[in-house]
């Protein structure tokens, strides 16, 4: 079975977002950086549950994925805000979070479908 794009745009964004983060301010790691990291990882955790449970189960996974992603966009722009991505940086960033809001809201989409 061949794996949904919303888990392999995940990956690569965090694959990404790792190592920009490493240049924070030191004094931020704990803090915002954390948080940050924090909320792509539970947006990960989130889906991956989302994808092994069916019914109203699935639909609380994808819920509590969309909040997390919520928190991820807040911290990216709170990071570009203080100048600790680049305007490039930001904008890779912001590209990717929209794709996966993007694709989480299609597979949301298809389980509040009734099947026919």
């Amino acid at each position: 079975m061949k794996e949904m794009p919303l888990f392999s745009r995940t990956f690569d964004f965090i694959t990404w977002l790792m190592p920009v983060t490493d240049n924070f301010p030191r004094g931020q790691r704990f803090f915002v950086t954390k948080r940050l990291r924090d909320a792509v990882l539970d947006f990960y955790e989130f889906i991956i549950e989302a994808n092994n449970c069916r019914g109203q189960a699935r639909l609380d996974r994808i819920s509590l994925a969309d909040a997390a992603l919520d928190k991820v966009r807040l911290y990216l722009r709170m990071s570009y805000r203080w100048e600790w991505l680049k305007p490039g940086q930001y904008q890779h960033a912001a590209g990717l979070v929209a794709e996966i809001g993007r694709l989480l809201g299609g597979w949301k989409k298809t389980i509040r479908q009734p099947t026919t």
